[in-house]
């Protein structure tokens, strides 16, 4: 009888799956807060941006639908929606260190996810710019990569003070402090979340 073996391939699907699995588990543990529940609390703005870095292989583009972000301090996490490929963003935090640590990228029916590794500062300052967030994603293929890119832009700086102005009025005369995240430039792997969408059962393959 010939022995079973796995091949280092079978192994590294099997892998990821697991931690796509476990990363699914605890993406949304605390939402941010649209409104300050503190005096304590510093309103953070910025804008996230979705494109394609190669061609396009399905008809559906990129949008960023979700971001993650963990207080260093507590471990509390925090979900940010954009749900959009070119939004801005605005949400309360608490002072304190935040590590930006996944990010979901969905294609109309498809998701993928990626985890990051920059952080930025809160500080006591009434209201932080962390500028403009640009994922550039591969076109679909095995190992595709996010290219992430913070910059100041000065669109994306005007769009922050438009929503100041017209979401928070009370907070219209203040100035905005810059807070550019760091490293402002990382690439990273960009996995795709099971389930698949749904096809029609003449096209699923079985498993006896």
């Amino acid at each position: 009888m010939g022995r079973f073996q796995l091949k280092p391939s079978y192994l590294l699907g099997i892998g990821s799956v697991l931690w796509l699995t476990v990363l699914c588990g605890c993406v949304t543990e605390a939402p941010t807060v649209a409104q300050p529940e503190s005096d304590e609390m510093i309103l953070v703005v910025g804008r996230a941006i979705a494109v394609i870095t190669g061609d396009r292989g399905r008809q559906y583009g990129p949008e960023v639908r979700q971001m993650e972000l963990m207080q260093r301090r507590t471990g509390q996490r925090y979900s940010v929606a954009v749900e959009s490929s070119d939004k801005a963003f605005a949400f309360f935090l608490l002072a304190g260190e935040y590590d930006i640590t996944r990010v979901q990228i969905s294609e109309g029916p498809f998701l993928s996810m990626a985890q990051l590794a920059s952080s930025f500062v809160v500080g006591r300052e009434p209201i932080v710019f962390v500028g403009t967030w640009r994922f550039g994603v591969d076109s679909p293929r095995y190992g595709r990569m996010v290219l992430v890119s913070m910059v100041v832009e000065d669109d994306a700086r005007q769009q922050a003070e438009h929503t100041i102005r017209t979401q928070y009025p009370a907070l219209a005369g203040e100035t905005l402090t810059t807070v550019i995240p760091f490293p402002a430039e990382t690439e990273t792997r960009l996995y795709e979340v099971l389930p698949y969408p749904r096809y029609p059962k003449y096209f699923q393959r079985h498993v006896w």
